[in-house]
């Protein structure tokens, strides 16, 4: 008699059913991002009405759900706010983007960090290196200019502080009198620079900071919509290709796009 040695299939843990067929009204009212009527919420859940009305009566009585007087319409309710922020408040950056710059890193082939602001400005908080003379060039803990580096300039674009605009002012003055020039001529080319990074959806700098190293800054967002870190792919010139629409571009701004909706960006909750 030959013995059996497969490994048994893993049944699936069991649950009640019930809760997860509700589930499908507080995601209908989720998506649909205002109040709506009876009917229409059934519709959305793939349910009829009748049975739809039960269930919203019970999330009602939980919280979850709160129906208007006036209108009769259906819209989430104090309990479900309370369950998302609670759950955005456990987000974090620096955590989420782990799996992100490792896909950067491997897919791309060059070094890759997060950026976020600190006490001294842009930060490097976490790095991927790739290999070769990029991984000298940034440390963890390294606070980048914020007019000549891509990440900074990802800063001085999309992130807002009272704390930045000094420090860009800052250094607009130092500029104007490193080159001799007026602080009122500098601060119009960078509003122009600034003025591209925001219509492009990503910085660039080529060899400013580190001679022979150019770098993409993308941004990254929370719910709110508020820009919280930036993710910055670095190569060398002449095999990293500077085009704003060039395939490190891309990866770049989706790789900062992907760890956005991982922090609840483009999500109901910013609604």
């Amino acid at each position: 008699m030959t013995e059996n040695t497969s490994t048994p299939a893993k049944k699936p843990r069991q649950g009640i059913q019930s809760i997860e067929v509700g589930t499908r009204l507080l995601r209908a009212l989720a998506a649909n991002g205002r109040s709506m009527m009876l009917r229409d919420v059934a519709r959305n859940a793939g349910m009829p009405a009748a049975k739809a009305h039960r269930y919203l009566v019970s999330f009602m009585r939980m919280g979850l759900v709160e129906q208007d007087a006036n209108t009769g319409r259906y819209d989430l309710g104090g309990f479900a706010l309370e369950l998302g922020l609670a759950s955005l408040a456990r987000l974090d950056p620096v955590r989420l983007a782990g799996p992100v710059l490792d896909d950067l890193c491997e897919r791309s082939g060059e070094t890759v960090a997060l950026a976020m602001w600190g006490n001294h400005g842009a930060t490097c908080v976490r790095w991927v290196e790739a290999g070769g003379p990029v991984t000298v060039s940034l440390r963890t803990g390294v606070v980048l200019p914020l007019t000549s580096s891509a990440t900074g300039l990802a800063f001085a674009a999309f992130y807002r502080s009272p704390y930045l605009k000094k420090m860009l002012d800052a250094e607009i003055q130092a500029i104007a009198a490193a080159r001799n020039a007026t602080a009122a001529t500098v601060l119009t080319a960078v509003a122009v620079q600034l003025e591209e990074i925001r219509r492009h959806g990503i910085a660039r700098a080529s060899g400013s900071v580190h001679p022979g190293i150019n770098g993409f800054s993308a941004p990254v967002f929370e719910h709110s919509g508020h820009m919280v870190a930036a993710i910055t792919s670095l190569g060398i010139v002449g095999n990293f290709d500077m085009d704003w629409d060039s395939p490190m571009a891309q990866s770049t701004r989706e790789a900062a796009a992907t760890l956005s909706r991982r922090l609840g960006h483009g999500s109901v909750a910013s609604s």
